[in-house]
């Protein structure tokens, strides 16, 4: 936006609103590897709090998605990136449904589309003066905090959408978190909001932790994340957190707010921290004079944000308007442009992943940029290096969007003198000496670099941190620092050593004592039972995520049926395509994998799902039904519940339509009830839910393996 005056868009005939540019023709094994790559970022973002790309470039994979699913809706999956609002529930915490889904906001970098959604609410009411509030948008980690008469009752994360994390415990630390409000509004007021850290604390943060030898956090956005995720709320006491609330979910008082405004209002009356600045705006040419107003003081305020969110002031014409089932219709988040810095590139070097693909990162000499010290951007691969011809020496310039990694964009050409060198890969590999392989791919139209030693320190590595990882076979203690010892002192190189270890080879590794040497082979020992699906998605198949591996247990119910699949039963699973199904066999017919296998099993993992986990068609009760779960059901976990409907071939649909076979409901339903009640759709209890599976025994009414009900 610097440099830009967003009111010429309003100047001149044919100004449209941009779209996003579509997917000429793509087929399914295209769109399997786009939903998988999308999932990856979703992981890595909202769960391990660890983005890999920035949000525009994440928004352009979306969008890309988007194209293809109004091209083939018949490829729509219920799990699709597009049909959820975020990510997995984290791990650790008592999970709890939200009695109001969380829903995201759609998004954009185009003053244009702004202009576009306001005018397709103008159409939406027409003859009706409009007005928006705007709000500066807080980068940090989204919440729920419920009060009844005045007194805090529980904190929630956002989770998926459905069902967060109850840390409640952790937001009773923050000192702006009132435990009771100055003034008892009503029953219930469910508040929503952005936990994060101040720019001065996250900065004395880092000081104290480099002091005490331990490494800094990226940026304030997953220091804030990291804070949240602690078991022990006094570690959390101690971290400079602060909140903003801006919105709400149950609300259940004595005088409900008409306007934004008036719940904005509402906020500071009973004590509650709201938006340090909000424009109250009444057409497109004012929202974007408030953009820009906000673009220029956005450094003045405590805390880092990276936009806009753009409301309808009116309750009721928002309610009028309704939510799609990701998304409000009456609001949008518009996003500024990254911030960007110019530095040397000092150096180019290349690291080597799971897979065995090296990847160029250049050394930089550090600059500061959103809050943090950069001094390594990714340049991605070959041809993206050479299509801005990066050269060692060069000035760049880095943006980190979104908080996240940073990226060169471009070189300053005119900056250079002639000393700058062009990098080129290495023909061997950095970390084993193995001659690289170059590998074209058409699908991308990118060149990439490959090590084909499987036995490369760094492609074990990979293979050992995503097999301990909490979204594979959850080893507490199995992190990157570990498994880089365990590797380099060669006591494992494949999973199946880590269930030959002891406690004297791990307690001899440097920092690790008796007792969280314990904790670790514990966790090793806890994994031999994790769910088929874990480990199918810990062995690193190819194009197979979490989403794909679940849907492989639940068809062949082991890893020897899965082993013996053929390539028209993978293809005839939903979400499986050509491409998978063809990486899936080629997985299964290598030796060395199959060896791995035969060593898993002999360690005593669960290759064969229990009888719950692997229904036979006969009993496959709720295929083709639609069924939608609401409120808190006495026994069962929504986790438990969602994994008994889709085991007995049934999926869980986050709103009721005529076409829901049946709703679930439990203690505190709210407007799906009501909803399910007007369309005489069936309701069901969980006494109900649990009689109609499949008597074959006693194990069939008990939940799944392990599992733990509340």
């Amino acid at each position: 936006m610097p440099g830009m005056d967003l009111r010429n868009l309003f100047c001149g005939p044919g100004k449209e609103a941009l779209v996003s540019v579509g997917v000429m023709a793509p087929d399914r094994g295209q769109y399997d590897s786009l939903v998988e790559k999308i999932r990856s970022h979703d992981y890595a973002y909202y769960v391990l709090a660890q983005p890999a790309i920035s949000d525009r470039e994440y928004d352009g994979l979306y969008r890309q998605l988007l194209d293809i699913e109004r091209l083939h809706p018949e490829w729509i999956t219920s799990d699709s990136p597009t049909q959820r609002v975020g990510g997995e529930v984290l791990d650790g915490f008592r999970s709890v449904p939200h009695q109001a889904p969380m829903l995201s906001l759609d998004n954009t970098y185009s003053a244009n589309e702004v202009v576009a959604f306001i005018k397709k609410l103008e159409r939406l009411f027409p003859n009706q003066p409009l007005e928006f509030t705007l709000e500066p948008k807080v980068d940090g980690v989204a919440v729920a905090v419920r009060y009844e008469n005045g007194q805090i009752r529980q904190g929630l994360t956002r989770g998926d959408g459905t069902v967060g994390d109850d840390i409640t415990s952790n937001l009773k630390t923050i000192r702006s978190i009132p435990h009771q409000l100055k003034k008892n509004p009503g029953s219930v007021l469910e508040v929503r909001g952005e936990v994060f850290m101040p720019r001065s604390g996250f900065v004395k943060l880092n000081e104290k932790r480099l002091a005490s030898g331990d490494p800094a956090f990226a940026n304030p956005r997953n220091a804030t994340a990291g804070s949240l995720k602690q078991l022990d709320s006094r570690l959390v006491s101690e971290r400079p957190l602060d909140v903003i609330f801006y919105g709400f979910g149950v609300m259940d008082i004595d005088v409900a707010p008409e306007t934004n405004v008036e719940f904005l209002e509402m906020l500071t009356s009973l004590g509650l921290p709201g938006p340090h600045r909000y424009w109250v705006c009444r057409d497109a040419a004012s929202i974007l004079g408030a953009l820009e107003e906000l673009n220029s003081m956005r450094k003045e305020l405590p805390y880092e944000t990276d936009g806009a969110v753009i409301k309808l002031n009116s309750m009721r014409l928002r309610e009028e308007a309704g939510n799609t089932s990701k998304s409000p219709r009456w609001a949008m988040a518009y996003k500024f442009e990254a911030e960007q810095q110019l530095t040397r590139l000092r150096d180019i070097v290349v690291q080597v992943g799971r897979t065995g693909v090296l990847t160029p990162v250049a050394e930089l000499d550090p600059i500061l940029i959103a809050g943090s010290t950069v001094s390594r951007a990714t340049l991605h691969n070959e041809d993206d290096m050479k299509r801005k011809d990066v050269r060692i020496g060069d000035w760049v310039l880095v943006e980190k969007a979104g908080e996240v990694i940073p990226a060169v964009v471009r070189v300053e050409l005119g900056e250079r003198n002639g000393s700058e060198r062009i990098f080129h890969f290495p023909t061997h590999c950095p970390e084993c000496a193995t001659e690289i392989v170059k590998e074209s791919h058409e699908s991308s139209g990118s060149t990439i670099y490959r090590c084909p030693n499987r036995s490369c320190p760094a492609q074990v590595r990979g293979r050992l941190i995503q097999w301990c990882s909490r979204g594979g076979m959850d080893i507490e203690g199995g992190g990157e620092v570990l498994i880089r010892q365990l590797v380099e002192s060669d006591l494992v190189r494949t999973p199946a050593d880590l269930y030959r270890l002891d406690i004297a080879q791990v307690a001899s590794l440097e920092r690790m004592a008796d007792k969280s040497a314990q904790n670790f082979l514990d966790g090793v020992a806890a994994s031999r039972k994790r769910e088929l699906w874990r480990l199918i998605y810990s062995l690193g198949l190819p194009h197979v995520g979490a989403s794909t591996a679940k849907s492989l247990a639940k068809e062949f119910g082991s890893l020897s049926g899965l082993s013996q699949a053929t390539h028209e039963q993978l293809v005839s699973i939903e979400d499986i395509g050509d491409v998978v199904a063809t990486s899936i066999l080629d997985w299964f017919a290598d030796p060395e994998n199959q060896s791995l296998i035969l060593e898993l099993t002999n360690h005593g993992l669960l290759v064969e799902e229990s009888h719950w986990n692997a229904q036979s068609g006969a009993t496959r009760i709720f295929t083709g039904q639609s069924i939608v779960l609401t409120g808190t059901l006495p026994t069962l976990k929504r986790q438990q519940a969602t994994e008994m409907i889709e085991r007995f071939g049934g999926k869980v649909s986050a709103s009721v339509s005529r076409k829901t076979s049946f709703v679930l409901a439990g203690d505190d339903a709210g407007s799906k009830l009501e909803k399910a009640q007007s369309l005489g759709v069936r309701i069901l209890s969980e006494a109900d839910f649990l009689a109609l599976l499949p008597d074959s025994g006693p194990e069939n009414k008990q939940p799944p393996h392990g599992a733990v009900v509340s």
